[in-house]
């Protein structure tokens, strides 16, 4: 919320929310799976989540809680998470989703 509120971008987040809509995959360029959650201050954010580097949340519907820590970019209709993965080049720190008791990276 604090990095919405100040238009930040390139900072690293975590949190938890409720999947509100699970959207089509992003397959251009690197596959991304990409979904929306609400926060508990009742905010949305974007998680986009590269499905060529790590697992895919198998099963992902609306309603599920997503854990996640990974680089938040500022826009105006919330922001967007990425980056929830290792890296394998070693230059961001990895990132991580947490879903039904398993961790992606």
């Amino acid at each position: 919320m604090q990095a919405f509120r100040a238009r930040e971008s390139g900072v690293a987040v975590q949190g938890q929310g409720r999947v509100i809509k699970v959207l089509p995959d992003d397959n251009d360029g690197s596959r991304h799976q990409r979904f929306i959650l609400r926060l508990d201050q009742d905010m949305t954010l974007l998680l986009a989540h590269n499905i060529d580097l790590a697992p895919r949340l198998a099963g992902l519907q609306s309603g599920d809680e997503v854990a996640f820590s990974g680089i938040y970019e500022w826009n105006a209709k919330g922001g967007v998470v990425h980056w929830t993965h290792h890296d394998p080049r070693g230059q961001h720190k990895a990132g991580w989703l947490r879903y039904k008791g398993s961790s992606y990276q």
